[in-house]
């Protein structure tokens, strides 16, 4: 009777540390929680700086590329407050494959027009990191991506 006990105990035990390791990670949400909270101004100013050292930009690429950081960072604010809205008052539901299908296309849209202005701003090195950059960003985030799927799948 008592090893039945010490087993069920220790399984109970077992189970309760395998859920809590879920979220350990560097990020672990906090990123987006600080993102959520900035201003657009203030996301646009650091994205514009991390871009400066990273490319090493002059006085009026800063400035061009502060403009576009800014109208991404609003456009961005607004998608994520509404879906705070919706996701609040149950409005939020799985998006059909036609919904899917828009989303992607305008996503890859922006990534076109995206890149139409980095080139007319950078020069030809510049754009060649800042590509890089992005390729490597793209890459992380698939990653990541297959990382939350597979602890989906998991639980």
């Amino acid at each position: 009777m008592k090893k039945i006990i010490l087993i069920a105990i220790a399984f109970i035990g077992l189970q309760a540390t395998a859920q809590q390791q879920r979220k350990q990670g560097p990020n672990n949400g906090e990123r987006g929680d600080m993102f959520m909270n900035l201003s657009a101004e203030e996301a646009a100013t650091l994205r514009t700086k991390k871009m400066t050292l990273a490319l090493d930009l002059n006085e009026s690429q800063q400035k061009e590329i502060q403009k576009i950081n800014l109208e991404n960072a609003k456009q961005r604010k607004a998608m994520m407050e509404e879906r705070k809205v919706k996701k609040e008052s149950g409005e939020l539901k799985k998006p059909t494959e036609e919904d899917r299908l828009k989303m992607m296309n305008a996503k890859l849209d922006h990534k076109i027009a995206m890149k139409a202005k980095m080139k007319n701003i950078l020069n030809d090195e510049q754009y060649a990191r800042w590509e890089k950059a992005q390729m490597r960003m793209e890459k992380k985030g698939k990653e990541l991506k297959k990382k939350g799927k597979q602890n989906k799948k998991q639980e």
